[in-house]
């Protein structure tokens, strides 16, 4: 294992292992945007994997500012986090909402690991006065931090409210099931809970 005994070392050693995520992630993306049943989600992440492939090829320019030849190394923690958004895509779900949530999930976890490596990269880069690089390396952070937002607002504006709909009606269903005196729905309770005040009031 090589030493790193300064800070453009370290700076590098950095970059080998965001180099590493995101050729994982050109790999990934692909898979959770084949599992995807909601059509915004599925062209976000399509077009996501537009953007991290650029981000590849920015990195080799990064590397090159350097002098260094690009190269990647083991990135464990984009590893695990693939790992377990595969292992989470290939699980049973009663309703495919459930399931891009979880994509969702998955993504957004990705996101933020990316944009905390992004983060530390260019601050040691702005302290070495690497202008270029800075500048190379805050152009990913943005589309990062944008493709994070993008992933919220399809998650809070209609894959959360149809994974909670879908969940619901699977209530609903199981409570027609039931014989008549067990427990409410979860929606029937708040509806009794609601009345009952207003005729306290």
């Amino acid at each position: 294992m090589a030493t790193i005994n300064s800070m453009t070392a370290l700076l590098v050693d950095q970059l080998k292992d965001i180099y590493d995520a995101e050729n994982r992630l050109t790999k990934a993306i692909p898979k959770l945007a084949r599992k995807s049943a909601n059509e915004e989600l599925r062209s976000a992440l399509e077009e996501h994997l537009q953007e991290t492939e650029e981000h590849v090829t920015r990195l080799e320019q990064a590397f090159g500012m350097l002098g260094q030849k690009a190269k990647a190394k083991a990135c464990a923690g984009m590893r695990g986090i693939i790992d377990e958004g595969s292992e989470h895509a290939g699980e049973d779900y009663e309703d495919d909402g459930l399931r891009d949530a979880m994509i969702i999930g998955s993504a957004q976890r990705a996101e933020h690991y990316e944009i905390a490596a992004y983060g530390t990269a260019i601050a040691h880069a702005r302290l070495l006065q690497q202008d270029d690089v800075v500048s190379l390396l805050e152009l990913t952070l943005e589309e990062e931090k944008a493709a994070d937002r993008k992933l919220t607002d399809i998650a809070e504006s209609v894959v959360n409210i149809e994974a909670a709909e879908g969940g619901d009606h699977e209530e609903e269903n199981m409570s027609r099931r039931r014989p008549s005196g067990r427990r409410q729905t979860a929606g029937r309770q708040r509806a009794t809970a609601a009345a009952s005040t207003r005729r306290r009031r």
